[in-house]
């Protein structure tokens, strides 16, 4: 009889195969299992050829659940919702108290704290884990949250600080989240900041394209000379890549003929929910999802642009000069400072939930993990890390004194580029909201008293005063009326 693994893994499209080989390459014997058993014959054939790693496939979960030592761990990968319940119901026939079930996709995370206390009645530890970093991550080394169960993670750590992405100075990306849906609900956010980073990298873009003729030669330059300094990151370094790639079934560049419509799964739309729930505002955020529904209607789009060519709308891009080395410093600074926004909305939704669920959470441990593996690791999370290091209440990353100073530097080339788009008919519906976000934020009275004014004047929501403490109803109407006899 073969010798009992350390863990199982169930699930095995890319992200599965995978964490199981990065697992098994890290020196823990793994048994994995899919529903399906092509796949599983596959992965052992991977594991064959990636240096004959300690992976043994099972085709029925019996077996595949015997194999493993106990406490037995099983992380399991499929597609969130039903086909994890479905999973779960499947593998834990054959689990005993004390084994512990790890879901390691993008679940919505009141699911994980249902299925949490599901099994904790049949004597199961549970984990909702976020998985970032993409397939290559999976393989070399991801960014790991784990939340729910500190036993299940006690049982687990060991694996997970070896299979993390490590980054010299700050150590594995992986720690102990926090309670219940923690895990799932910090990696959501993620999502959404990574949803945020991409709209502001399009959005340059845009602007260098179209307002300063840049070619995709000029862009890849760009990016990869941005790559070196404060914006060093995994999605600024893939962005100066696509520029660089020739098109393999025609003439010119990949990205020139790539449709533009963009597709999500609904980690950004969750995200800007919450935000809403939650009454944090993420404007950042909420623009990048727009900007994803709004590209989806391409058809609407292409008839659109008809007919306000045809109704006379100027081409303002036409007889335009442009500083190009001005207008690529420039980019460069809003960039950055709409991304500080975007992170800053991240870390308040993080904490709002946090308070609101009693998790706890340490936000600066959360940008470390952040900081390899992850779709949006980046040098500026470091940056992010000493913010909180410095001040953990701080109320806003915009407030702390390193960022405001640099914002305050920044402030006018952020306002050029968002003034040059807006004038040249380029939508940057990132930069422009983080601008506003910062605006309001900045400003120690806002037109807010309007508004309350007229909330008072309709529906008697009351007021408070600037002078006076307590709560006010004025009959304003009857006022009004009286004034105008």
């Amino acid at each position: 009889m073969a010798p009992l693994t350390r863990i199982g893994l169930a699930g095995l499209a890319v992200m599965g195969q995978n964490l199981a080989l990065n697992i098994a390459e890290k020196g823990f014997p793994i048994s994995v299992y899919n529903r399906t058993t092509l796949k599983v014959d596959e992965t052992v054939e991977r594991a064959k050829q990636e240096g004959d790693l300690p992976l043994y496939g099972f085709h029925d979960p019996e077996s595949f659940v015997k194999s493993i030592q106990k406490p037995r761990v099983i992380i399991i990968l499929v597609k969130a919702g039903a086909p994890v319940d479905q999973t779960i119901k499947t593998l834990s026939v054959y689990m005993e108290k004390g084994d512990c079930i790890i879901d390691g996709g993008n679940e919505w995370y009141e699911n994980t704290e249902r299925r949490e206390k599901a099994l904790a009645e049949l004597g199961l530890l549970y984990l909702g884990m976020g998985v970032s970093g993409g397939e290559d991550g999976a393989r070399h080394g991801p960014s790991l949250m784990p939340g729910g169960s500190f036993e299940a993670y006690k049982h687990i750590e060991d694996i997970l600080l070896k299979v993390a992405a490590q980054v010299p100075d700050s150590g594995p990306c992986v720690t102990y989240i926090g309670k219940g849906g923690s895990g799932n609900f910090v990696k959501m956010v993620h999502n959404g900041i990574e949803y945020g980073d991409m709209q502001l990298i399009a959005e340059a873009y845009d602007v260098l394209k179209s307002v300063g003729k840049l070619t995709n030669e000029e862009l890849c330059q760009v990016f990869s000379e941005w790559n070196k300094g404060e914006l060093l990151s995994f999605l600024i370094e893939i962005t100066a890549d696509i520029f660089g790639i020739k098109d393999d079934k025609g003439e010119g560049y990949l990205v020139d003929k790539v449709l533009d419509k963009t597709g999500m799964k609904g980690t950004g739309k969750w995200t800007v929910q919450q935000a809403a729930e939650l009454s944090v505002a993420a404007p950042t955020i909420a623009s990048s999802l727009d900007g994803r529904f709004l590209s989806g209607l391409k058809e609407e789009r292409v008839e659109a642009a008809k007919v306000f060519k045809s109704s006379g709308i100027i081409d303002m891009l036409a007889d335009q000069v442009v500083d190009k080395e001005k207008l690529i410093y420039d980019v460069r600074q809003a960039l950055y400072v709409s991304k500080i926004c975007s992170y800053a909305q991240g870390m308040n939704l993080i904490r709002a939930k946090s308070a609101e669920k009693g998790w706890d959470l340490k936000l600066g441990q959360l940008t470390r993990i952040w900081k390899g593996g992850c779709i949006i690791r980046a040098v500026f999370l470091d940056r992010i890390k000493k913010a909180y290091d410095r001040n953990p209440n701080l109320p806003n990353l915009l407030v702390d004194p390193e960022f405001a100073k640099e914002i305050i530097e920044r402030q006018s080339a952020w306002r050029r580029v968002v003034s040059i788009a807006i004038n040249s008919g380029i939508s940057t519906p990132g930069m422009s909201s983080s601008l506003a976000y910062f605006d309001t934020y900045r400003r120690s009275r806002l037109p807010a008293n309007l508004v309350q004014a007229q909330r008072d004047y309709f529906g008697a929501h009351t007021y408070e005063r600037i002078d006076i403490d307590g709560s006010f109803h004025t009959e304003w109407f009857k006022i009004a009326k009286q004034s105008k006899i």
